[in-house]
């Protein structure tokens, strides 16, 4: 912990602050949703530290509570959350082995991914992920208890407009890495397709649909060159 501290400079920890905390606030959201939606109280606080996956959850519960099957929502809530599956491989050696292992991976979510490939460096990498993916850890089933408590006294943090500083924080750590051609080229598919999706698709499947962009992140393969013909005989001099 004390080589977190020391790796990652004061401008990052004030951003990463800034992001649980925000996380908390729409935490608090969510524990009063769920608790109005016939909810027990301490639902939202135990899926808010076991799922660890805002939308999801916001899916799952929104779903029950319209009359939905509950086996119908976590199917749906699981195909949300496929998008960890590309998440993994962009940061393997961030997570580490093990236990630790696993707890990297529970902590993994759009933030925790988007702070550490935002960073230069395996050792400031696996400081921002684990720094963010702690706080959040920590916020997240804070705000849902605190929500749950309030119960309908907040219900809509989004009045707030906070519900616009994660797309805006994850923009930021981006843009750095769109300098390379491909990448950007790749990104600007991804947004099409995704805008495209939320014409049909219900919330958080117009990311899903995004990722069929990623083949163009390989480069195309280029024939080797033909070495010249040797001269004949007949032609040597």
């Amino acid at each position: 912990m004390r080589s977190m501290w020391r790796t990652l400079d004061r401008g990052r920890w004030r951003d990463l602050a800034l992001v649980c905390l925000a996380v908390g606030v729409i935490g608090v959201s969510y524990g009063a949703i769920a608790v109005t939606s016939g909810f027990p109280r301490w639902f939202p606080v135990l899926t808010g530290a076991l799922v660890l996956a805002a939308s999801s959850e916001f899916l799952f519960v929104g779903i029950v509570a319209a009359g939905g099957s509950p086996i119908a929502a976590l199917l749906a809530a699981l195909l949300v959350n496929a998008r960890h599956l590309p998440f993994g491989l962009a940061v393997p050696d961030v997570l580490g082995r093990g236990w630790r292992g696993l707890l990297g991976a529970h902590l993994m979510n759009d933030e925790t991914v988007v702070f550490a490939l935002a960073q230069d460096g395996l050792p400031r990498k696996r400081a921002a992920y684990w720094a963010c993916g702690l706080g959040i850890l920590l916020c997240w089933p804070a705000g849902a208890a605190l929500g749950a408590l309030l119960g309908g006294v907040v219900r809509d943090t989004g009045t707030l407009g906070l519900d616009a500083m994660f797309p805006a924080v994850i923009a930021a750590l981006i843009v750095p890495a769109l300098k390379d051609r491909r990448l950007r080229r790749t990104a600007l598919a991804g947004a099409v397709l995704a805008l495209a999706g939320t014409l049909f698709l219900p919330p958080g499947l117009p990311v899903l649909l995004a990722l069929a962009a990623l083949p163009l992140l390989t480069p195309i393969a280029t024939p080797p060159a033909t070495p010249p013909e040797a001269p004949s005989e007949g032609t040597a001099r």
